[in-house]
């Protein structure tokens, strides 16, 4: 695909001050959208559920971008560590990004945040979840345009190509799993899902827990058709970081799942 969006060449007479030309690229482009589209979905239901204000959502929003930023290039560093040690300034490169570092840094800030304006942990989270599905589609469409989270070589009708030299896709030229859009497509038809269980929700944190059932189930199979091999793995081909994360998501949400089930129909 095409990283860049939009490269703006600014006036001679402004050289001084600014580069002589501005990229947009696609992936901060979409993240962007993608955060304020969940910015606003999540002060609006908070402000509607809990009549929280839109001062103090802004400020827990601002909070989980920051620490959901934090998370996910953390995580990314701890993936390859020696890469990053030797090369510093691709970490903070535009894209790439863990989304299960930036998903347990935004939990723990929520956490703290409910704790403080004593509010039902459950309910919030619930609603957080929905707003992070939508950034994380967009996320996912910021992927396929840059390249990142390819895919492994195929020769089956579900393939993409990438051709630009500065895509981060490898091999270039040579068709390839789409792995971004098989997480876009798992991702939107889990949101369709959560909009289907909040009209019946029987306890807070349903559709949080849901969530992580669903998409870390989906998550572990788009994995195996997972190209990017530096992304790490903890059986070398056969069991990758997010995989086993994974697993034990998907064990610990059934059971906290299955308890508060259990208490909601007592």
């Amino acid at each position: 695909m095409h990283p860049q969006f939009f490269t703006f060449h600014t006036p001679h007479y402004l050289h001084g001050l600014l580069p002589e030309s501005i990229t947009i690229y696609w992936y901060g482009l979409l993240i962007t959208t993608g955060s304020v589209l969940a910015i606003i979905y999540i002060a609006k239901e908070a402000n509607k559920q809990y009549n929280l204000s839109w001062e103090s959502s802004i400020i827990l929003l601002l909070l989980m971008l920051v620490s959901g930023y934090i998370g996910g290039k953390g995580f990314l560093f701890f993936e390859d560590t020696s890469f990053y040690l030797s090369n510093p300034a691709q970490l903070f490169s535009g894209s790439g990004f863990v989304f299960y570092g930036s998903l347990l840094f935004n939990i723990s800030t929520m956490y703290i945040f409910v704790k403080v304006q004593k509010l039902p942990l459950g309910g919030m989270l619930d609603i957080m979840v929905i707003g992070t599905s939508i950034a994380h589609i967009m996320g996912r469409l910021g992927c396929f345009m840059a390249g990142c989270c390819y895919g492994l070589p195929t020769s089956g009708l579900l393939s993409v190509t990438f051709t630009g030299s500065n895509s981060q896709a490898f091999p270039l030229n040579s068709p390839l799993h789409p792995t971004q859009l098989y997480s876009v497509a798992l991702i939107s038809v889990i949101l369709i899902m959560l909009f289907r269980i909040k009209k019946r929700k029987l306890f807070d944190g349903q559709l949080f827990v849901s969530y992580l059932i669903f998409y870390a189930s989906g998550r572990t199979i788009i994995e195996i058709f997972r190209g990017d091999l530096q992304r790490g793995f903890i059986i070398e081909n056969y069991l990758s970081h997010s995989q086993f994360i994974s697993i034990l998501i998907i064990a610990s949400a059934m059971y906290i799942y299955y308890r508060l089930y259990k208490r909601a129909v007592a």
